[in-house]
């Protein structure tokens, strides 16, 4: 039952972090170390990936009139810049998809401890607030002006993410924006690249443990997929409205405060990750 529970709070944190550009790693090691399930690592290092499932969900749910090509009521026309989309999120996803596959295992090795999550953290919150100071107009203001090439870029930056404590979200939007896309485009856009980005994650994970999950540890897995999936929801659209009338330098000062708050706990505590 307090497997359950904790469960339950992991999936909340894993709802809202996900989708705000604040590092959902760096708010799992530090429930990681209060809330540990009482199950076996290889578990909760393989359900802290699949709950990712439910967030997927939730993005599938809210734009899936923008994201289906084969919705009857749209235009011809509405179909073909929805293929065009899919295409850009295609290609979009190549570069962290190949570095992810061949060396994931080796980036985790050399970058998942408290310091870099705590440094990435820092830094991309620095960034961040800087890039809110520039005030420089948007180029692209809808998905119709973003490019393949554009799309590459921004792919390439999500590259970055492979560092933990980057953030996916985070790393997206601040390339999309520094390549001259709107807030509001860079934040959907960056919804979009989750879908394959972690539908993959959650496969490849699921593939190397080879689904050796008894009953109970497959109710954890859908507990915390459904939590995510409700908690992502309302994440998704609280973040879509407050970008209409805020930037991002809350969301950098944040960063920075929780960073400050790892490297701290960390150093103080003597724990390891």
């Amino acid at each position: 039952m307090l497997d359950i529970l904790k469960v339950i709070v992991i999936g909340i944190v894993q709802g809202i972090t996900e989708w705000l550009p604040v590092s959902s790693t760096g708010h799992m090691i530090l429930v990681n170390q209060f809330l540990k399930l009482n199950q076996t690592p290889e578990f909760f290092n393989t359900f802290l990936v699949v709950i990712q499932f439910g967030s997927i969900l939730a993005v599938l749910l809210i734009f899936f009139k923008k994201l289906n090509p084969f919705d009857s009521s749209k235009t011809k026309v509405q179909k073909n810049e929805t293929l065009s989309l899919w295409a850009k999120v295609i290609i979009a996803i190549i570069p962290s998809g190949l570095i992810g596959v061949l060396f994931e295992d080796k980036i985790d090795a050399l970058f998942f401890n408290s310091t870099t999550v705590a440094i990435a953290l820092i830094v991309y919150g620095v960034i961040m607030i800087m890039l809110e100071n520039r005030n420089k107009q948007p180029k692209v203001s809808s998905f119709n002006q973003l490019t393949y090439k554009l799309a590459l870029g921004i792919g390439l930056f999500q590259c970055l993410a492979l560092i933990p404590g980057t953030s996916r979200s985070g790393s997206t939007i601040i390339g999309a924006v520094l390549l001259g896309t709107s807030r509001y485009v860079a934040t959907e856009f960056s919804f979009f690249l989750a879908v394959p980005t972690m539908l993959g994650a959650s496969a490849l994970k699921l593939l190397k443990v080879g689904f050796a999950f008894n009953g109970f540890e497959w109710l954890l897995l859908g507990i915390g997929c459904f939590v995510a999936f409700i908690v992502s929801v309302f994440a998704i659209k609280f973040l879509l409205d407050y970008i209409k009338k805020h930037d991002f330098k809350v969301f950098g000062y944040y960063r920075i405060i929780l960073g400050a708050i790892v490297l701290a706990y960390f150093y103080f505590s003597g724990a390891s990750i």
